[in-house]
């Protein structure tokens, strides 16, 4: 799913159209707060992102931190009803874990911006090893209790919550301004990736001994760790200036402030809300089995939903490299409603996949390009608490929204949850007609003063940001 300095004060007149064209003038950079004319020079010899070691580093060890998560999460349920038979009590445990990463985000943005984020992600990633290590042990002792089981998993998300933000902070840390929009088109291939094989290897270990999937959990953190001290670029956060305090609720003021990107997090929240995956896999199942699929149908169609959205990490790079930004965005919000109405009045069950595809396909492109804006626009020492922010509120969306597609299925049915779906991300899409949007210049033309802050430091900065993962 996202600044520093406020981008231009746009409008259809003042402001030249995204595709490499400039933002406004000095002049009126100067009085708005927003990034001065004129694109950064492209540096000669920039390395390839491919060729960036300390990036590579950082990306593989969090890949291994993803596919750790999803092996453990997938097992947690698993050990629940085969210890104690109780679904409630499964289901209690995830949402559990949902609400603590949530609102641990938000002091984990803060603590990035106050201490070394190569450290922080060690000391995230040490406790969960050490957890799920000693987890397996007493699991081959046969030493468990559904409260430990529930511990251990408020611990791991407690701390995925606080190494979120600090691994996505770090991105600006290690690649130039030029590089961003592909460095973070990159991480989305690793958060889809391991979201598909982390549920089959914890199933498949599993199904060798309970212990296992939480073992090779705690050995990929360690593997992470490893790979963590391969970065050599200094990853320390600017010293806070005399007089300066960096409060919590500074990255919801920034974000509030920043035109663009509090109109996208608008989208964004109001997408969630009417696309979460839990939410749409929910009417998926309901709708399929309400017109007689099978189960393994019913397996299969999700399966074919699921695909778009690893599709989508797999050509962001590419995508967001071709075309505008304005036009991904507006194309991105527009295909949510339009889904939804096709969904709605579709017959059969195999059409309702593809189209749910369809929508899933767009979310690793968006959120990998307004992840780069945030990067671009924010200053570094503000990274981590913008992004806590960010992360807060697209995740606590996501329940309300599973609620609301529960509650109106049992009522009214599936014609009544997609229209529902229809009006929600229609009202959501709405921010994304405003001239900011449709003129949107690349995120490194937003890059040139996102380490200065004019903003003196007795007073809040103002006007200065993404998905998950």
């Amino acid at each position: 799913m996202t600044v520093s300095q406020t981008p231009p004060e746009s409008t259809a007149d003042e402001t030249p159209a995204s595709g490499g064209q400039e933002p406004p003038g000095p002049e009126r950079d100067e009085a708005e707060g927003s990034a001065p004319a004129g694109n950064p020079p492209a540096a000669a010899a920039e390395k390839p992102l491919l060729k960036n070691v300390d990036f590579q580093a950082l990306w593989i060890s969090e890949a291994f931190a993803a596919l750790a998560k999803e092996t453990a999460e997938v097992a947690y349920p698993l050990l629940i009803l085969a210890s104690t038979g109780s679904a409630f009590y499964a289901g209690a445990v995830g949402s559990a874990q949902l609400l603590t990463a949530s609102l641990l985000s938000i002091p984990g943005g803060t603590l990035a911006d106050r201490m070394d984020r190569r450290l922080l992600m060690i000391i995230c990633n040490v406790v969960r090893a050490v957890l799920l290590g000693l987890f397996s042990l007493l699991i081959f002792a046969d030493r468990t209790h559904p409260f430990l089981v529930f511990a251990i998993a408020i611990g791991s998300a407690a701390c995925l919550g606080i190494s979120n933000p600090t691994g996505l902070a770090a991105i600006k840390q290690l690649v130039p301004p030029s590089q961003l929009s592909q460095a973070t088109a990159q991480n989305q291939i690793r958060y889809f990736a391991a979201t598909m094989g982390g549920p089959p290897i914890g199933g498949g270990l599993f199904g060798v001994a309970r212990a296992f999937p939480f073992l090779s959990s705690a050995i990929g953190f360690v593997v992470s760790t490893v790979l963590l001290l391969f970065i050599r670029k200094p990853m320390k956060v600017e010293h806070i200036a005399p007089g300066e305090k960096r409060h919590t609720a500074e990255g919801f003021r920034i974000l509030a402030r920043q035109p663009i990107l509090r109109l996208l997090i608008v989208w964004i929240m109001g997408s969630n809300m009417a696309f979460t995956h839990s939410g749409v896999f929910l009417a998926l199942i309901a709708t399929a089995e309400s017109r007689g699929a099978s189960a393994g149908f019913t397996g299969l169609l999700l399966s074919i939903a699921g695909v778009g959205g690893l599709i989508g990490s797999l050509i962001a790079g590419p995508v967001i490299k071709k075309v505008a930004p304005a036009k991904l965005f507006l194309a991105a919000a527009w295909i949510g409603p339009v889904a939804a109405i096709l969904l709605a009045n579709v017959t059969g069950i195999v059409p309702l996949g593809i189209i749910v595809a369809c929508v899933f396909l767009r979310g690793p492109i968006t959120s990998a390009l307004f992840l780069a804006y945030l990067a671009a626009m924010v200053p570094d020492k503000a990274q981590g608490r913008v992004l806590g922010a960010v992360m807060f509120m697209s995740m606590i969306a996501a329940p309300v929204g599973v609620f609301v597609i529960g509650t109106v299925f049992d009522q009214a049915g599936p014609v009544w949850v997609f229209t529902v779906m229809a009006v929600l991300s229609g009202l959501a899409a709405l921010p994304t007609l405003s001239p900011r949007i449709r003129n949107l210049a690349p995120p490194e033309a937003y890059a040139d003063t996102a380490s200065a802050d004019p903003t003196p430091a007795h007073t809040t900065p103002s006007d200065t940001e993404g998905e998950a993962r």
